[in-house]
């Protein structure tokens, strides 16, 4: 996934992790803008990521991009506090055309962009 987040043009990638705890680490290290995290990680679940970004003082704009896509995930995600929630199956593309409008949407603003962490 990470090859074809960098190759979205302006896309830059920030991090990756499979773990929660050092998902966490890596965002709060490199301010990532955004941050794409699975349902289901190594060492936990995405859900974990999403709560305790949900109740950071950094502000990122979470995506959930998993194969784990039906009802009750992503309710639960989006409970949990993700923005976007994207089935990699079929909304792959949509997913990437989101991270690049994001990107871009910053840089015309004058924000600046730190980057994808992907989680």
């Amino acid at each position: 996934m990470a090859t074809r987040f960098r190759a979205i043009d302006g896309v830059e990638i920030a991090g990756e992790a499979e773990e929660s705890g050092a998902a966490l680490a890596g965002i709060d290290a490199t301010g990532a803008d955004v941050v794409v995290v699975d349902f289901r990680l190594t060492g936990g679940t995405g859900l974990e990521v999403l709560h305790s970004l949900a109740h950071s003082t950094s502000p990122v704009i979470t995506i959930v991009l998993t194969n784990h896509s039906g009802a009750g995930f992503r309710q639960a995600c989006l409970a949990a506090g993700a923005q976007y929630f994207f089935d990699k199956t079929s909304e792959f593309d949509l997913a990437c055309d989101t991270i690049k409008r994001i990107a871009h949407e910053r840089c015309a603003r004058g924000l600046n962009y730190t980057g994808v962490h992907h989680v």
